[in-house]
């Protein structure tokens, strides 16, 4: 097959199915519903869900179990090479900072700072979680670690 033969015979706007238009139409006499039976006369519907007499979807799949997931809580994670980058020498790092600045994106309810990477800089750092090596590798640049509740 070459490049060009790809599209070929798709159409972006499909034309719409005239039926009941006579013999000629290909969609004459019953216009494509057949004789009798559900759905060949107006006014019918289908059960949502209806799956043409096979057993349908929701009662194929479990009904039983429960994941407490949705209540967990969202702990953003944040590296040391991250607040390295984005913060100078004396800053105070907050949630609300890490936020403003990117490093903690989306909804969270908490933060983790996490010890990748190296820091130089001595900065007053306020989460939630500190991992061991963050807080080692923060104390040693002469910085501070605030826990919050």
């Amino acid at each position: 097959m070459m490049l060009h033969d790809v599209n070929i015979g798709i159409n972006g706007h499909k034309t719409r199915k005239r039926v009941g238009r006579g013999p000629g139409s290909g969609h004459g006499k019953t216009s494509g519903r057949g004789h009798k039976g559900a759905g060949s006369r107006s006014g019918t519907k289908r059960r949502l869900g209806f799956e043409g007499g096979q057993k349908p979807l929701m009662r194929r799949i479990a009904k039983r179990g429960f994941s407490n997931n949705f209540f967990a809580l969202k702990i953003a994670e944040v590296n040391l090479s991250a607040i390295e980058k984005a913060f100078e020498v004396g800053e105070v790092v907050t949630p609300e900072q890490l936020s403003v600045r990117g490093l903690a994106k989306g909804r969270f309810d908490q933060v983790k700072i996490l010890g990748d990477g190296d820091l130089t800089k001595s900065l007053s750092v306020t989460a939630h979680r500190f991992s061991a090596s963050a807080e080692e590798k923060i104390l040693a640049a002469g910085g501070s670690t605030v826990k919050l509740v």
